[in-house]
């Protein structure tokens, strides 16, 4: 892809998008990642530049075992970081692709799915292990434009 970042495809015919979608990886194969971030776009970057790469790169950076971070997503470029992570969960109003991919379902992000998730599946994994679970206390969660940031 040389020189470009992200190429971005947007329609209105999410059959065409999905087409799309499979045909970039058919055609470049592990050249490039192709995933829909929603049903109507398409992007297209380098193959590192998904959400599983941040996920192992947080992961290297922070020090924080892969299997001690639980990924959160709706979307089918959110499944490469829910094979990078120790529990991966899908909002409700994830397509039935992304909900199979992950190992929990939550409710859907108009019924507090996010909130949900947190407290059924992770504040309770937090206190079986102890509130000294989390690595050196910090938290890194990836934004839904697929940033990053952290806390402590």
């Amino acid at each position: 892809m040389g020189g470009v970042a992200k190429i971005v495809g947007v329609s209105d015919d999410l059959v065409a998008v999905a087409a799309a979608e499979s045909a970039a990886r058919d055609e470049f194969g592990d050249h490039v990642s192709a995933a829909r971030s929603q049903p109507y776009y398409l992007d297209v970057t380098h193959p590192e530049a998904n959400k599983g790469s941040v996920v192992a790169f947080l992961s290297r950076t922070y020090g924080i075992d892969p299997a001690q971070i639980v990924t959160i997503g709706d979307m089918p470029n959110d499944v490469l970081m829910f094979a990078r992570s120790g529990l991966s969960i899908a909002m409700g109003n994830a397509s039935p692709e992304v909900q199979r991919a992950a190992r929990r379902v939550t409710t859907a992000n108009t019924d507090e799915g996010f909130a949900n998730a947190v407290e059924r599946y992770v504040l309770p994994a937090r206190a079986r292990a102890g509130a000294g679970a989390t690595t050196s206390g910090r938290v890194a969660t990836t934004n839904r434009k697929g940033g990053h940031t952290d806390g402590t």
